[in-house]
């Protein structure tokens, strides 16, 4: 066996290297010396030097050396964490992975970028052919793990990063399995653990709180940004599926299908069956229930093509959560407008303290509502549920400013949290 201990010390020269650029190419290296052990302990064994248990016992090692030198799964996690939302080393995060991709797979992502690539150009940049490609990716899609989009006559294949992306599709056909369980509880934990606080703006978030619209006074002047049934109607697709927070964590009995999807993310989520296209008085519906419910509507921060409206409770949702529970202010910005209570006509019911305000920004003082500015996060819920319309928006003083669109958010946020290097290198994979 002094061979089975040789061999194996032997590799770890390579770990000094490695450590300092753990990449694909480096991986290649050690297989490739893998692959010349490999002969080695094969000849000794038909030399008769070891037996055939050795050999087994010495390609175990070898396997376990070089999973120890190189892990793909923590380069994948590099690739995702230059994405604007992010992906902090975690244990939490490595077994969320295990779980949704297989070795093959990550493979194949290796070779991938985040604004899509043809299955062709893939399958030639891992080596790999198309037919196992095509069926690898396709197989991904399925599950909610990558994103197809078609440009033209081609169907690209790119990456989702973390949120919105690899926690919210594979819930959004029902907490059903063991596995969703298990997932539930490991990206709850990795919450805790950095992804809440990657997530949140550096400053700029990437979500931000839409008033309900039958908050808004007329007195006030008003975007169409600012109002969320303008959204629905500006959209040119719309698809509407469940709410993977709520459905992960069970807290609450607050409806779950009420996550709206636009553009091309609702059109991919649609045809896979994760969410269905559904008209604008549907979508509009969706938002009275969440009103009705008390949910935040909450929806990218961007003044032209909202990717999602997501309508939050305080106890599930990673979007009020981060703020409101995790403490990291920056998570989504405030809408442009802030509460106020005319006090000649409070009755102090509390419905508003109670009731209606996720951010505990109200409290009843000589049976008064007395709002909390720098807590509110002008979502509206408490004007709509004023019995004596008390309750009011205003503007805010100090709003900040929403970018114009998607790329400019992107583009801003990257910026500020030191990752648009990275960014731009992934798509140029």
């Amino acid at each position: 066996m002094g061979l089975g201990i040789m061999l194996p010390l032997y590799l770890l020269k390579y770990k000094k290297e490695v450590k300092k650029n753990p990449t694909k190419e480096q991986a290649l290296k050690i297989k490739s010396v893998i692959t010349q052990i490999n002969e080695i302990v094969i000849e000794s064994h038909k030399d008769g030097k070891i037996t055939k248990n050795d050999v087994i016992v010495i390609k175990s090692m070898l396997e376990k050396v070089y999973s120890h030198l190189y892990n793909k799964y923590e380069e994948f996690r590099k690739i995702l964490d230059s994405d604007p939302a992010g992906a902090p080393e975690s244990p939490a995060f490595t077994e969320i992975l295990k779980i949704l991709f297989t070795e093959d797979d990550i493979d194949l992502l290796l070779h991938m970028n985040f604004g899509g690539k043809s299955v062709n150009d893939i399958a030639s940049s891992a080596s790999v052919p198309v037919e196992s490609a095509l069926a690898r990716l396709e197989a991904m899609a399925d599950k909610g793990v990558i994103l197809h989009k078609d440009k033209g006559d081609e169907r690209q294949y790119a990456l989702l990063g973390t949120i919105p992306g690899l926690f919210e599709y594979p819930f959004m056909k029902g907490n059903t399995t063991s596995m969703h369980e298990k997932l539930a509880l490991l990206w709850d934990e990795y919450k805790r653990d950095g992804q809440a606080g990657s997530f949140a703006g550096n400053p700029t978030p990437l979500m931000r709180v839409v008033p309900v619209k039958k908050s808004l006074d007329t007195r006030s002047t008003i975007y169409s940004y600012d109002e969320v049934t303008e959204i629905i109607n500006n959209a040119d697709y719309i698809a509407l599926g469940g709410c993977a927070c709520r459905i992960s964590l069970k807290k609450c009995d607050k409806p779950t299908d009420v996550c709206i999807l636009f553009g091309h993310i609702g059109r991919f989520l649609a045809e896979r069956n994760f969410a269905r296209r559904v008209d604008k008085s549907e979508a509009l519906d969706a938002l009275d229930r969440s009103e009705k419910a008390g949910l935040v509507h909450c929806s990218t921060n961007t003044k032209e093509s909202a990717a999602v409206i997501c309508n939050c409770c305080s106890c599930c949702c990673t979007i009020l959560r981060g703020r409101l529970e995790f403490g990291f202010p920056n998570t989504f910005a405030p809408s442009r407008f802030t509460a106020f209570s005319e006090s000649a006509k409070c009755i102090g019911c509390g419905t508003c303290v109670n009731k209606r305000c996720p951010a505990k920004a109200v409290e009843l003082i000589e049976k008064k509502a007395v709002v909390d500015e720098n807590r509110c996060i002008g979502c509206g819920l408490c004007v709509t549920g004023c019995k004596s319309s008390a309750m009011q928006l205003k503007d805010r003083k100090a709003a900040s400013e929403i970018p114009a669109n998607g790329k400019e958010l992107v583009f801003s946020v990257l910026k500020e949290k030191g990752k648009l290097d990275a960014f731009m290198k992934n798509l140029k994979r």
